[in-house]
């Protein structure tokens, strides 16, 4: 069975054709610029690369030349190999608590949600009206960021403010990376070969998120009401203090929208090393001896410590710590930073099994009391996984 995972944004279209249940990678790609003047296309299959400049006006367009390329490239055959089109929705609010075949009243139930998630749900909605114009007998499935969060308790989810705030207008934490986390879950308890672990799960990359998992649910999250709350990220604050926004709105004049706008866009890694939100440019900086990539790199290791260090009491002491994303699997660095920030709770690293990029691999020492995992996250997967499960019903 040939299923495609699909993540759009505003004007791209990030693709990958997998066949099940062996999970083989058939082919991936990304179509660029969408509506814009300068669009492109890159499709990667067998070891060969497709490039071309071509005009996308829209995203129906990206995806039937899509369909055009897997066809006249042999990639599949006919159109009918793809049975299944699972795509990647931010937020499903309270309402959506699991993965959902898609149909217009769907779409339309999804759409309440677009002010909770302005940047992404729009466009994942556009992504999937495209699929259904293009390829109208294949059925579509939505799998949501916010849906392994559902989990949490009142406690946990709901923010001490005026309790009006959540049901009159639904503030609350939400959390993110859900597919993720419940990804690394899986992956981690398979190979444990236990369904009952307590874990606590890094994703680290240029948006960070932490998740405290007992059993498969959720016990808290670190992101919020929206992917700003947290740790520090990339170019995102993370957790401060609310009451900084009216006071710099004072100091320069910005409003409220452009100081939120700065949070998320000039903060961070980049708002404190005045270098990059890339972190491999603060890291390489850092080794350089540039003071302020350095503190850049202390401030983000110790943020996720003390998550992690919550988390765990939280837990009443986890079973295994796991490591993800482009951090937590290519950086060897910030891993040894993270973990030598919790020796407190008698976690330590083996700098020789730490040695590494990119695999799935135990890196804590022998006599560590919580096991440290590196597991590599597959998104990708996780939607094609839920698509074959619900087109198969």
């Amino acid at each position: 069975m040939k299923i495609l995972s699909v993540n759009a944004g505003s004007s791209s279209l990030k693709f990958t054709l997998i066949e099940l249940p062996n999970r083989e990678v058939v082919a991936s790609g990304l179509f660029e610029k969408i509506g814009l003047p300068d669009s492109k296309y890159t499709i990667k299959y067998n070891g060969e690369k497709i490039v071309k400049d071509r005009a996308l006006e829209d995203h129906s367009v990206a995806v039937s030349i899509l369909m055009e390329e897997l066809v006249n490239n042999n990639i599949v055959k006919t159109l009918d190999e793809i049975e299944g089109v699972g795509h990647r929705i931010l937020h499903g609010g309270s309402e959506f608590t699991k993965s959902m075949l898609l149909d217009e009243d769907v779409l339309k139930r999804i759409a309440k949600y677009n002010e909770l998630g302005p940047l992404h749900n729009p466009a994942n909605i556009m992504g999937v009206e495209a699929f259904m114009k293009v390829l109208p007998n294949v059925k579509n499935v939505g799998v949501f960021d916010t849906t392994f969060h559902q989990t949490m308790k009142e406690t946990e989810y709901l923010y001490p403010v005026p309790y009006e705030w959540y049901t009159d207008y639904g503030i609350r934490k939400y959390g993110f990376h859900g597919t993720s986390h419940r990804y690394v879950y899986k992956t981690i308890s398979e190979y444990l070969k236990r369904d009952d672990l307590k874990v606590i799960s890094c994703h680290i990359g240029n948006g960070g998120s932490l998740c405290a998992i007992d059993s498969g649910k959720v016990i808290d999250t670190s992101m919020g009401f929206t992917p700003l709350a947290g740790i520090m990220m990339g170019s995102r604050s993370g957790d401060i203090d609310p009451s900084i926004i009216p006071f710099v709105m004072k100091k320069t004049g910005k409003t409220a929208e452009e100081i939120v706008n700065d949070l998320n866009k000039k903060s961070g890694l980049l708002g404190i090393s005045g270098i990059s939100s890339d972190s491999r440019d603060v890291e390489n900086a850092a080794n350089e001896g540039n003071e302020r990539a350095i503190l850049a790199q202390e401030m983000y290791a110790q943020k996720i410590a003390n998550y992690i260090a919550v988390y765990n009491n939280m837990l009443n002491g986890a079973d295994v710590i796991t490591l993800t994303a482009g951090l937590g699997e290519n950086s060897k660095n910030m891993r040894k930073m993270i973990i030598d920030r919790i020796k407190s709770l008698g976690v330590k690293i083996d700098d020789e099994k730490n040695d590494f990029r990119g695999e799935f691999r135990l890196i804590s020492t022998d006599d560590s009391k919580i096991p440290v995992y590196v597991v590599p996250t597959n998104e990708e997967l996780m939607i094609a996984l839920d698509t074959m499960e619900l087109i198969s019903k």
